[in-house]
């Protein structure tokens, strides 16, 4: 006996692209917090140290899909697969993060090599109740630092690593103290 309607899942994650692609498009993703139950979770662990995470709808528009996606304008998430578990309702969707604006000079987009994804727990009525990020901490790092030497970052982008650096976040956490566990 399955726990969710496979055609069900489905369509949840047809919603969910449908809805990302034109977040990107907007250079806006809070809309997306709408597909979320009040009370979700969404977190990612951030390098050795740091981890984040927001607890309730609104903290995942405001600080997830708000503050943590500041200066993101211009960047695509494009999925490139899902898995999809009926029983337990877990949804992993695989995506890539590229850059669109500016190209490399040899026409190349800014891409961070390595996995990136997002595991997903379906909470019913079309709506994630759970979400954890993962991505290659590393290959961001490592993109985003030849962004700055070839000064292809852009100015808002620039200003969300300033804030960042300046001081800690609400959302970010030391590893395994935030409100919620990352799993």
């Amino acid at each position: 006996m399955t726990g969710f309607d496979r055609a069900e899942l489905d369509e949840m994650v047809r919603r969910w692209v449908a809805e990302n692609e034109r977040c990107e498009k907007l250079g806006d993703w809070k809309p997306l917090a709408d597909m979320y139950t009040t009370d979700a979770t969404y977190g990612w662990n951030y390098g050795p140290k740091d981890e984040f995470m927001a607890v309730g709808r609104e903290e995942i528009r405001e600080l997830a899909l708000g503050q943590e996606m500041e200066g993101l304008q211009g960047w695509e998430y494009p999925y490139q697969q899902f898995v999809i578990d009926e029983r337990s309702g877990d949804c992993i969707g695989f995506w890539k993060q590229m850059y669109t604006t500016t190209a490399r000079e040899d026409g190349s987009l800014y891409t961070v090599d390595g996995i990136g994804g997002s595991w997903f727990r379906y909470g019913g009525d079309y709506q994630w109740s759970w979400q954890r990020d993962f991505f290659d901490y590393g290959n961001v790092s490592a993109l985003f630092l030849e962004m700055m030497t070839n000064k292809a970052m852009s100015e808002p982008m620039n200003q969300r690593i300033a804030k960042a650096t300046a001081s800690r976040l609400p959302g970010w956490y030391r590893i395994g103290t935030a409100p919620a566990s990352l799993w």
